[in-house]
């Protein structure tokens, strides 16, 4: 005798099993200026110093600290050193260059007299200068590759260029780097009730919204989403529609149509067709009937119908895999916040609660779950800016207590 249904599939080992095996396709060279957001491939080496001389942090005087040892003494100006336009003669004893941030140290000298430190009769060749401040030997000077050295490893494989590491990348040397390729994600929408975008609803039916989302999300992680369209309410259909995909995909992400109605096809036509069903059903709330498997050779994600479901199985699992593809890693981050209101005990799933994610006068994170929680209602989530993570049977939760909260990036 059956002592029940088998437990579900923690969303921890999900994940695992997501994630395991994928892995990123092949390299391209891109210009520099077009990486924003890219995984590199490769190490970056810098090829030049950074700054590739010694120069002046300030504006003042470049000296000889040994002709400065008390307040009064006199130097005689004998040149001049600008940014890009360096002074190319020796400093002897007693003689002082006008030097401005950012130039080149001229030879002889090792300490920079500030000009407020000093009083000049003029600013030509030859005048006098006196020492009213003693400087400090060495002070307000950037030596050669104080930020960057030749041959030094700026960046590693891995790393997701920002702007400030394309910049980084550019200062030391370079215009182009490999990065790997971005994914192709196809998007199918399941079911004989949606309508496209801009469509009108007949009877029963709603407009296909969660492949909007998806496209954008997909897009926002960095990968090019792939329209699949939508696959009617018939065995085979959503295989069809996969196998006439217009370009190679490294994913196939698929929305609704993993339940158990005699109008869900999509583990019967895995488990039907040879290819390979991972998983079906997980111990989480929104998003129970996650499906995980491969057609032919490209893995797929089934999420489910439900809009919040869907996206926050994206968040979850979508947006990791997308990362893993890309040559990267994502890790949600998680934060510990103050519960404004009292949560009752959780059962035995992974709840995922549509939260306002504040922060007090103190600076103190304070968390207000919403009222409602149907995983239909998008404009709930739609308005929430995070979402608290409950583990499977946790206690009932009093206002006030230390919860985890997951932020939701503004943009997905």
């Amino acid at each position: 005798m059956s002592d029940g249904p088998p437990p579900l599939l923690a969303v921890a080992d999900a994940l695992d099993r997501v994630l395991r095996g994928l892995a990123p396709s092949q390299t391209e060279i891109c210009e520099l200026q077009d990486v924003r957001g890219r995984v590199l491939a490769t190490d970056i080496a810098a090829r030049l110093s950074l700054p590739p001389a010694a120069v002046s942090a300030m504006d003042g005087y470049a000296i000889r600290a040994a002709d400065c040892q008390a307040p009064g003494a006199s130097l005689t100006r004998i040149g001049e050193s600008a940014a890009g336009r360096p002074w190319g003669g020796s400093v002897a004893a007693g003689e002082a260059v006008r030097i401005f941030t950012g130039a080149v140290l001229p030879d002889g000298t090792d300490t920079i007299l500030l000009q407020e430190d000093a009083s000049a009769i003029d600013e030509t060749d030859g005048a006098t200068i006196t020492v009213n401040e003693v400087p400090r030997a060495g002070q307000f000077i950037r030596p050669a590759g104080l930020d960057v050295t030749t041959g030094d490893i700026i960046l590693t494989a891995g790393t997701v260029m920002s702007a400030r590491l394309i910049a980084l990348a550019i200062s030391a040397g370079h215009t182009e780097v490999s990065v790997w390729h971005r994914p192709h994600v196809g998007i199918l929408s399941t079911g004989d009730e949606l309508v496209p975008p801009g469509g009108t609803p007949g009877p029963g039916q709603i407009i296909s919204s969660n492949a909007v989302y998806l496209s954008s999300f997909v897009a926002a992680c960095g990968a090019v989403p792939v329209d699949l369209g939508i696959a009617r309410d018939r065995p085979g259909e959503m295989l069809s529609c996969v196998r006439a995909a217009p370009v190679p995909l490294d994913l196939v992400v698929t929305t609704g149509g993993a339940s158990v109605g005699v109008h869900d096809h999509i583990v019967d036509d895995l488990s039907a067709s040879g290819t390979e069903l991972g998983f079906w059903k997980i111990a989480m709330r929104p998003g129970k009937p996650l499906i995980h498997g491969r057609i032919d050779d490209t893995p797929l994600l089934g999420l489910p119908g439900n809009p919040v479901s869907s996206a926050v199985c994206a968040n979850i699992f979508l947006r990791p895999a997308i990362a893993r593809l890309s040559g990267g890693d994502h890790r949600p981050q998680m934060i510990a916040a103050r519960l404004a209101i009292d949560l009752k005990a959780n059962d035995r799933r992974q709840d995922y609660l549509r939260a306002t994610l504040e922060y007090d006068p103190q600076g103190q994170a304070v968390v207000t779950p919403a009222r409602k929680q149907d995983s239909s209602m998008i404009s709930i989530y739609a308005g929430a800016n995070a979402l608290i993570v409950r583990p499977p049977h946790d206690e009932a939760r009093q206002a006030g207590d230390m919860v985890m909260v997951m932020p939701l990036d503004p943009l997905l």
